[in-house]
């Protein structure tokens, strides 16, 4: 497939410039239950970052990892547990209304303590 030059740099400048799905995702510990919740602008984005990392063996959660390590990546579910909804307001601020959905849901899956990996 050939594209000329300026057909690229259309397709990159709109892959740039849209708007990624914003949303909470939870790494859960199939055995064990605990979970790691997190949030992100980019949710689909953060969700391959933290797989990533924990393939490398450099993620930020040192417990999360110690368990991906000691159990194996099969041992371990991801998903999105909400998005933020969109809204066409000039007001609307995308990451307070993340920073709501992610205190939502840390609450709601008790990701802290014993039951999680997340650190207050």
């Amino acid at each position: 497939m050939n594209l000329s030059p300026e057909t690229k740099r259309a397709l990159s400048r709109q892959y740039k410039e849209a708007v990624r799905p914003a949303g909470v995702f939870a790494v859960r510990h199939v055995p064990s239950g605990r979970v790691y919740v997190a949030g992100s602008l980019d949710v689909e984005g953060a969700m391959n970052r933290a797989r990533f990392e924990l393939n490398m063996g450099s993620h930020r959660c040192k417990p999360l990892g110690q368990d991906w390590n000691a159990h194996g990546a099969a041992q371990f579910s991801f998903e999105v547990v909400d998005r933020v909804k969109e809204r066409k307001d000039p007001g609307f601020d995308r990451k307070a209304e993340l920073e709501k959905l992610l205190a939502l849901w840390q609450e709601e899956l008790q990701c802290f303590g014993a039951q999680g990996y997340n650190t207050p």
